[in-house]
């Protein structure tokens, strides 16, 4: 790619506008809770940007491209799956959840099951999104180092620094403050992208006459096994990821939570097509290109460059943001429910102190295994790993302490967040063919499904544990 000029200036303008609100959101954390949930004062369009900023990176930018550049429509599930995730919550979860007044999920999962089973949820959920930030710097740092003469390594650096400074100053503040400002950016940049390429191509007659019905515009392409397990697989990692539940905690009350999760719920889909049409467009003119390059050799060859600039940002931002707001999700549970759990008695403005070196500690372990590990090992074989974690510690237990509040036994909860990873693990290591999510899952709710028909036929309720 050849960078001019003008597409450093759209680049510098997009990048001063994110990072300024973050370092001015830093005049708004005066303590702990304005860091981890935005003092609890945010609106829908912060919740909203604390939910997309994190959920949209470069899978549903480069990655929705990249995908419908090989297949067609059936890369919509990048941004779709995660939309129904977010509509879920809207509908069924931000009330039960936003009035609880917690900060995570697993002091959720504590007032149902106890402290072991809080304990050991933010363990193996902090490890799975751990997992996740991998993918967003190599990503990031491929980028950068496609745009400017970098070494890769070096690359890797300014990603895992860019990444810090986006939350670090303003915590909860900051990610729902640039991730807002970033979605606004990815949704103009992606529709605009979208509506140039379909305008290109001699507009959407000529682009259903140029290729066959199946794959390449069905939501099935790839096969109904395989884009229903991606639909699934995206679901249960937006209803089981910290960061997501971290902005309904946020929100000043019920309306601005389920607002921004609506919300999160339409965008999310819509910036999924934008790129759908840009790799339509380039399979149809460009058909020997490396389709992860879809996307960006579109910006470059076919947007005035000047703007241009503004969108390679943007896709910059999209995973330097979403990488940000996963480390933000894990340093809250290490916080809160780990070093609480030891230090209940710190001052606040060394709680404080802690996220913000926790944000660091973070992210420097994730620049040291990019540094000494192979990224498309490692995304490979530990993709499968993160979602799993992530879900099978989290999904039906939560879902039972929502619902059957009360009816699930301390014990049988505890079981249920340990075995539902514990099997993921085993079963990564074992290499199964079959995704190791499926029998974490299974077991998870096995274990809460006997218990539960047990309990009702001895009518035992169980009080809430903490």
């Amino acid at each position: 790619m050849e960078i001019t000029a003008l597409h450093a200036v759209g680049m510098a303008a997009a990048m001063l506008l994110v990072f300024g609100l973050g370092v001015y959101s830093g005049r708004k954390v005066h303590n702990s809770v304005d860091f981890s949930v935005s003092g609890r004062k945010a609106g829908s369009f912060l919740v909203m940007g604390t939910i997309l900023g994190t959920l949209v990176g470069g899978a549903s930018t480069i990655g929705t491209s990249q995908l419908a550049y090989l297949y067609g429509f059936s890369a919509w599930w990048f941004t779709l799956g995660g939309g129904i995730g977010c509509l879920i919550i809207a509908i069924f979860l931000v009330k039960p959840m936003r009035e609880t007044r917690f900060e995570t999920i697993p002091r959720f999962i504590s007032s149902s099951y106890g402290i072991t089973a809080g304990v050991m949820a933010a363990l193996f959920v902090s490890v799975g999104m751990f997992i996740n930030i991998m993918p967003q710097v190599f990503s990031a740092m491929a980028l950068l180092s496609s745009m400017f003469p970098l070494d890769l390594r070096l690359a890797a650096v300014v990603t895992v620094i860019l990444s810090v400074l986006y939350v670090v100053f303003g915590g909860a503040w900051g990610t729902g403050l640039m991730g807002f400002s970033k979605i606004l950016l990815t949704s103009f940049c992606m529709m605009v992208g979208g509506a140039v390429a379909l305008f290109l191509a001699g507009g959407a007659g000529n682009v259903i006459n140029h290729f066959p019905s199946f794959p390449w515009f069905s939501l099935f392409g790839r096969g109904v096994n395989t884009d229903l397990a991606a639909a699934f697989a995206l679901m249960v990692g937006v209803l089981s990821s910290q960061i997501y539940f971290q902005g309904v905690f946020s929100s000043r009350d019920l309306q601005a939570a389920r607002g921004g999760a609506l919300l999160s719920a339409v965008l999310a889909p819509a910036i999924g097509l934008g790129g759908i049409l840009v790799g339509l467009y380039m399979r149809m003119h460009y058909p020997d290109i490396n389709p992860a390059q879809a996307l960006p050799l579109f910006v470059i060859n076919h947007l005035p460059a000047w703007f241009s600039g503004i969108v390679l940002a943007t896709l910059l931002l999209a995973s330097i943001g979403t990488a940000a707001g996963l480390t933000l999700g894990v340093s809250t549970m290490l916080n809160r429910d780990i070093y609480l759990r030891l230090r209940p008695a710190a001052a606040d403005r060394r709680v404080l102190l802690v996220f913000r070196l926790l944000i660091v500690l973070v992210m420097f372990m994730a620049l040291l295994i990019v540094l000494f590990t192979s990224g498309e090992v490692l995304i490979l074989n530990w993709s499968y790993l993160s979602l799993g974690l992530r879900g099978a510690t989290i999904c039906f237990p939560l879902f039972a302490a929502i619902f059957l509040k009360g009816k699930i036994s301390p014990l049988a909860g505890t079981a249920a967040v340990i075995a539902g990873p514990v099997i993921v693990i085993t079963g990564t290591i074992l290499g199964l063919g079959l995704n190791p999510l499926y029998p974490g899952l299974a077991a998870s709710f096995l274990i809460l499904f006997i218990d539960y028909i047990g309990n009702r036929g001895k009518g035992n309720h169980f009080e809430e544990q903490e």
